[in-house]
């Protein structure tokens, strides 16, 4: 099989990027987590008008019906673009709600939705709320971006294999598992880009701390993990496989979480600056970890296909 990019979908990701960092760059990131109140950001309502109208929520609707007419493997792009930019709000569900709830696909109206575990995301911003949110509670996010709601669930907790068998049958949860995991491989992929490049400049002792063996394994163990991930991720959407959507899941989680922690180790102390944008990286990581398919649900739904 082969997951080569075509040269359409390397001008989707080009264009989607140019875009971000237009619109949403490092200046605009830092401006939305230090207005970010004790209840989280306010949602950017004209960034999401403009998503929408670069089709952003309409990829994947017939060209008919208003949309981008593109696949699941072209979402997959966009969202490893949105996951690299830390670009914050309900990406995911507004996507999946396009075509469905009147003004997603446009961007107008602004859609989240009950995750299986229960945490609702952005729900005071929302304008529609998909799934039952009766009786939420606000919970702390350790990520400034991104205020969670948890809703009680049926029959008190929702259990890995309840979540696992979600993920299997319903086509919905499995996209927006894919999606996170595509996110979360942008994540793993920039923290990448940055461990890299201050290793090349940083240095100590009179020569860049990339040279020295120590930064330079974990630079390479950074790669290594982040494209196994990619591979595993490309692979998934265009199969669409449960199994393979939950075997991608758990290596971007990992790739995301594990090249943060070592992005940390590479900046050193500064890495643990509020100014480095590295912790931002680390905190959305862990909090898309804990999306629908998430930790021992994939691993359940992986076992259980052997």
């Amino acid at each position: 099989m082969d997951f080569r990019l075509t040269e359409d979908q390397r001008a989707l990701k080009r264009g989607v990027r140019e875009l971000l960092d237009r619109r949403f760059g490092r200046d605009a990131l830092r401006a939305a987590v230090d207005g970010a109140g004790p209840a989280g950001a306010a949602l950017d309502r004209e960034l999401w008008r403009e998503l929408g109208a670069a089709g952003f929520f309409a990829l994947r609707l017939p060209e008919a019906a208003g949309g981008v007419g593109l696949g699941l493997p072209d979402a997959v792009l966009l969202f490893e673009e949105a996951g690299r930019a830390l670009l914050p709000g309900p990406l995911i569900a507004t996507h999946l709600a396009a075509g469905e709830v009147p003004g997603a696909a446009e961007g107008a109206v602004v859609v989240t939705a009950v995750d299986p575990s229960g945490l609702v995301e952005w729900l005071e911003a929302a304008d529609v709320v998909l799934g039952r949110a009766e009786g939420v509670v606000p919970v702390r996010s350790v990520d400034p971006l991104t205020p969670l709601h948890r809703a009680p669930v049926s029959g008190g907790t929702t259990g890995t294999a309840e979540t696992a068998e979600t993920a299997e049958t319903d086509p919905a949860s499995r996209e927006a598992s894919l999606l996170t995991a595509a996110e979360q491989l942008g994540s793993a992929a920039r923290t990448t880009e940055l461990a890299v490049a201050h290793a090349r400049t940083r240095e100590q002792f009179g020569q860049p701390i990339g040279g020295f063996q120590a930064v330079k394994h974990l630079c390479a163990q950074m790669l290594v993990r982040t494209e196994v991930a990619r591979v595993a991720v490309y692979a998934a959407a265009v199969t669409a496989d449960p199994v393979e959507i939950a075997g991608a899941r758990l290596l971007a989680d990992e790739a995301a979480t594990a090249c943060a922690r070592d992005c940390l180790q590479v900046y050193g102390g500064m890495g643990f600056t509020w100014e480095a944008d590295v912790h931002l990286h680390l905190k959305r990581a862990w909090v898309r970890a804990e999306r629908g398919l998430a930790g021992a649900a994939a691993e359940e739904l992986v076992a259980a296909s052997l």
